[in-house]
């Protein structure tokens, strides 16, 4: 907050608000501030900001608030809150995820934002209040309306997420990764007679969640109990030392409430950690998929990459990660290659990917993401530090298995849950 003693600077300061503090009920009462409503459907959430926001900004939500009452805020790219009044708890469920649960009655709850980078403060995205969203038409421009030096930023979320300390080329065949190369792929383990076995891959989305497919946390229809999971992050060699990995356990398993075994039809699931992972150079969040990602990408085909330590071509388990890039088929083509089998398992919430050359996803990858290279156009001073962010788009969840075994056919196109049709399950179940 900056102070001006002078009277001249303080009407100049009135003069420049584009919102007058006394025009808006319940507003902080120092002057000079500017103020804007970061959604842009409604009046009582209100942000307050000074110029150069060095000490970031406040958000001030002018309602009856009850005690026990829950709060999720979501940011466009990593943050950090502060709340002064202790009016709240505070859980970090992600970068740019929070949960405030209010320990007290109030009308008027306030909290501090700040961001990781100067003068590019991050933008609300989501306000639920008990559940209900309060921010539904969300602005992501406010702060370039006044004279605050805040940069212009690109129409992509999540800036936080997705970035990783290798190169970002796409790879044309299964080779063997780098440690840090794929810092949000996890191993998920399953004690099993008093061992922890390895069972299937997973997704790091924020700081205590991982995604991962429904059918390998569930037997017989009904989810595993979170104790016999295990977790190891940031992981390169499933059965050998890594640096800077780490482990954890289970708290809770979310299986989607419609995932059918049979048809493998939302097979989807979160893993909520006993507690948060601490990122480093091996271990990073990848960003969510949404449909308006199309509209970024610079080809027509839509390539992933998918890794996991699945059987390879000498059907073994592979010890350490591999990767694998594959381009999406639509699913006409898919259902071509083999109508039996795809033409009663794609339902409009699955595709297809694959090459049909040996170059494929495999028992044991299953749970693992299929991840797009998105590149960021939109912003010059966002491209002097970020290019690009991997978004999970899919979750390997089948592949046609080989003639008279239970390993899978290399030769033919994997099926993988569509992430952009589970969007809205994703976060509403991240609380």
């Amino acid at each position: 907050m900056i102070l001006i003693k002078s009277s001249t600077l303080l009407i100049l300061g009135l003069l420049i608000n584009l919102k007058s503090a006394e025009d808006l009920s319940g507003s902080i009462a120092t002057i000079p501030l500017f103020n804007d409503t970061p959604c842009n459907d409604t009046n009582d959430i209100i942000s307050y900001f000074s110029p150069g926001l060095g000490d970031g900004y406040n958000i001030r939500i002018n309602r009856i608030l009850t005690k026990g009452t829950q709060i999720r805020l979501k940011f466009d790219m990593e943050a950090m809150i502060t709340e002064e009044n202790s009016l709240s708890r505070i859980v970090t469920l992600g970068n740019n995820v929070f949960k405030l649960v209010l320990l007290n009655d109030t009308d008027n709850l306030e909290f501090n934002v700040k961001g990781h980078f100067f003068l590019l403060p991050p933008y609300l995205v989501s306000i639920k209040i008990k559940g209900e969203e309060n921010c539904k038409e969300p602005d992501f421009g406010y702060f370039e309306r006044h004279p605050v030096g805040a940069e212009p930023r690109p129409d992509v979320p999540d800036l936080q997420c997705g970035r990783r300390k290798g190169p970002n080329q796409l790879i044309t065949h299964g080779i063997l990764s780098k440690p840090g190369d794929w810092p949000w792929h996890v191993a998920i383990f399953r004690i099993e007679r008093a061992t922890l076995k390895y069972i299937c891959g997973g997704t790091l989305i924020s700081n205590t969640y991982v995604l991962t497919a429904a059918h390998c946390v569930t037997i017989n229809n009904a989810a595993v109990l979170p104790e016999s999971l295990g977790i190891n992050l940031g992981k390169h060699d499933l059965i050998g030392g890594n640096p800077n990995s780490q482990e954890r356990g289970v708290y809770e398993v979310v299986v989607h409430e419609e995932f059918v075994p049979r048809t493998l039809d939302n097979d989807i699931a979160l893993l909520k950690m006993n507690s948060a992972v601490e990122f480093n150079s091996n271990i990073q969040p990848a960003c969510i998929w949404f449909d308006r990602l199309k509209e970024k990408l610079t080809s027509y085909t839509v390539y992933g990459t998918v890794t996991g330590w699945g059987f390879d071509q000498t059907e073994s388990l592979s010890t350490v990660l591999h990767e694998a890039t594959m381009p999406m088929i639509s699913d006409l083509d898919c259902i071509r290659s083999k109508p039996l089998f795809f033409a009663t398992i794609l339902n409009g919430k699955k595709f297809c990917a694959g090459h049909r050359n040996g170059t494929s996803a495999c028992n044991g990858d299953s749970g693992g993401g299929f991840a797009v290279y998105v590149p960021y156009e939109d912003s010059r001073f966002v491209k002097s530090y970020v290019k690009g962010a991997w978004y999970v788009r899919g979750i390997v969840s089948l592949s046609v298995a080989k003639l008279d075994t239970a390993l899978c056919d290399p030769n033919e196109y994997v099926v993988f849950t569509d992430i952009g049709a589970y969007t809205d399950w994703i976060n509403d179940h991240m609380d």
